[in-house]
């Protein structure tokens, strides 16, 4: 296996911006009250979801670090230094990996469309700017 160079103050910067858009992409500005109405939850049950807040943003965090990581190799193997570079690497990681792999929740699960489309698009911008911080920051 190639030897990777991997910056993880990068690693830790893109996974803090994913962390971010998160709270700006789930927050009321852009899809809350959307992602809200097609999860079929109410206010009172949003409310009751807060108490487990801390230990979700915890988690969530080091998911972001964990994927910020893997990506970091990623962009590291293609040789990406740029900014189209590291929006390839993450468009392409999105659509072989969470895109597709997340559509059976559609699928199969009979989850709302609109609700895949509001995840899968928080992921893919996500994604594109991790692959920018990793790509760039070198």
């Amino acid at each position: 296996m190639p030897q990777v160079d991997i910056n993880y103050w990068a690693v830790l910067v893109a996974a803090i911006a994913n962390f971010g858009l998160g709270a700006v992409w789930y927050s009321p500005a852009l899809f809350a009250k959307r992602w809200l109405a097609l999860m079929k939850k109410s206010e009172a049950e949003l409310e009751q979801m807060k108490k487990g807040a801390p230990r979700a943003y915890a988690l969530s965090f080091v998911g972001a670090l964990v994927m910020s990581y893997v990506l970091a190799h990623i962009v590291d193997y293609v040789q990406a230094t740029t900014v189209a570079g590291g929006l390839e690497s993450g468009f392409w990681l999105w659509l072989g990996f969470v895109g597709t792999t997340n559509l059976s929740g559609v699928l199969f699960e009979d989850r709302p469309t609109g609700l895949y489309l509001i995840n899968m698009g928080y992921y893919l911008v996500s994604l594109l700017i991790m692959g920018t911080i990793l790509a760039v920051w070198t």
